[in-house]
């Protein structure tokens, strides 16, 4: 039951063939099963979310109208408010913070029927691609726990690479849905800005972080992103956003592709091995596509620009607390603020300026292609002991986050990305395509991901490898402790309660 994919799940539960309480119940004993392994899940609602599945049963069997998504379990990033359900977003200060309402897009899946489950673990405020934090402890790469899972979206990804869950949310800033989901081997949807409403974005007009779907195919991420669209008066962004269809996502003849690659973007440091698997991918399609060229770029005022962005969005976000209560900030969000402190009004304004002419440069290509693929991560896995990467292939990273270049590059362009799973690298983990459309054509995305999914699943080296579920659960340890700066009350044991209050 659980190994199908989510769009199959609800067609059944639409003919009645596949029961909502008991897909839950599947659900959660699978999260039971697995997650002391993997630690993606967090706090949960399994009470609220069984009396919603027979809720949802009822409505079925009254033949009463249904929503896209009518009885799948949800599963909900850490950083995105869940009404009556813990949001600690993996922060100190926020480790018993129960919202009041859900953030617009949580909203919008429960009223197109799916059911909220549990909260997906997160970088302490989601600062990092390395999900671990003070409160929940560390989430384990599926394919070796003892390896990160990528971030910020690491627990969702976890989650649905072990079919805990059929469908998890996500954010992305710098590569939070892509870094995770490459990872893990699932995919993960950078939708153009204002795609997915965020009512509680703090700079509301800007781009650089959007809400997306994740899921275990393309079909199924383009399902969820369905539901998920639409404009909310409280996000401008969304406003005056052509909310066109996604979902069935279209036919696509991989023969009239124009297709650009780039290993680096010029300026971006790449592991050797991740360069020969990419390479390997490029060639494995060249000769099934209408154009497949080496794209020339050299990026080289996207390292500075995102770092100035970025930070701009940190001091909105956080410099409230960060005066007024620092201690309880993690050493990522406290260097981002520092070094925000750092930038003037005239560096503001050049950032803007350099992220304009990187938009530009991305849409100009646009022109004579239609696909920029890249990798998406530089490095396979690390530990997740490792709080960040800090060299690669011999070059030293200048901070937590530059090792995300490979996606943050694509973030200041703010076109939609995709990270597609395209079978294991040498070390035996999964590898990801970064897959870059024309802005707001996120349907023909997703077509052309779909496109090349098909391609790659004929073929063993190159389909969806999937992690040893059995050897996942086996008896182990339930949570992984990290140590926080300062301790917290108390010591260093993460949060255990894991229910709704």
């Amino acid at each position: 039951m659980l190994e199908l994919t989510a769009r199959e799940m609800r067609r059944q539960i639409g003919l009645r063939h596949l029961s909502p309480v008991e897909l839950m119940e599947a659900c959660i004993s699978r999260i039971e099963a697995v997650n002391p392994a993997v630690n993606a899940i967090c706090a949960t609602d399994f009470d609220r979310a069984r009396e919603q599945a027979r809720v949802a049963e009822a409505a079925l069997m009254r033949g009463d109208p249904l929503g896209p998504l009518h009885g799948l379990p949800l599963g909900v990033k850490d950083l995105q408010a869940t009404a009556g359900l813990l949001t600690t977003s993996g922060n100190v200060r926020l480790r018993g913070h129960i919202p009041p309402a859900d953030v617009s897009l949580v909203a919008r899946l429960r009223e197109a029927g799916a059911i909220v489950t549990a909260k997906t673990n997160t970088p302490d405020l989601g600062a990092g691609a390395n999900t671990r934090n003070p409160v929940w402890g560390a989430t384990g790469n599926p394919f070796n726990p003892a390896l990160n899972a990528g971030g910020s979206s690491g627990g969702s990804a976890a989650a649905l690479a072990t079919d805990m869950l059929p469908l998890c949310t996500g954010s992305d800033t710098g590569g939070s849905l892509r870094i995770p989901a490459a990872l893990c081997g699932v995919v993960g949807l950078r939708p153009s800005p204002g795609l997915i409403a965020n009512d509680m974005r703090p700079l509301a007009w800007s781009a650089i972080s959007v809400l997306g779907p994740m899921g275990r195919d393309v079909a199924d991420t383009a399902f969820m992103l369905q539901a998920s669209m639409g404009p909310h008066p409280m996000d401008p962004l969304s406003l005056g956003v052509r909310h066109e269809p996604v979902w069935p996502v279209p036919e696509l003849d991989l023969r009239l592709l124009r297709v650009a690659y780039t290993e680096d973007f010029g300026v971006c440091a790449v592991d050797p091995m991740i360069r020969r698997i990419f390479r390997d991918r490029v060639e494995a399609i060249s000769d099934e596509v209408a154009v497949c060229e080496p794209l020339d770029w050299h990026l080289v005022d996207g390292h500075r620009c995102f770092d100035i962005i970025r930070a701009e969005s940190f001091v909105a976000a956080f410099d409230e607390i960060y005066r007024e209560d620092p201690e309880t900030l993690g050493p990522n969000v406290r260097s981002n603020l520092e070094m925000a402190a750092r930038i003037t009004l005239a560096d503001r304004a050049w950032a803007h300026l350099a992220q304009t002419r990187i938009m530009r440069q991305f849409q100009t290509a646009f022109e004579r292609y239609d696909l920029i693929l890249s990798p998406v991560s530089p490095l396979s896995p690390f530990p997740w002991t490792e709080l960040y990467a800090t060299t690669i292939d011999g070059h030293a990273q200048r901070n937590y986050y530059e090792w995300l270049s490979l996606t943050y590059l694509v973030t200041l362009a703010t076109n939609p990305a995709l990270a597609l799973p395209c079978g294991l690298d040498e070390a035996g983990m999964p590898f990801g395509l970064q897959l870059v459309g024309p802005l707001h054509q996120d349907s023909r995305l997703l077509a052309m991901g779909a496109a090349l999914e098909r391609r790659f699943a004929a073929t063993t080296k190159l389909a969806r490898a999937r992690p040893d579920l059995a050897a996942l659960a086996k008896p182990r340890p339930e949570l992984r402790t990290i140590v926080t700066h300062p301790p917290l009350p108390g010591g260093d044991e993460v949060l255990e309660a894991r229910t709704a209050v």
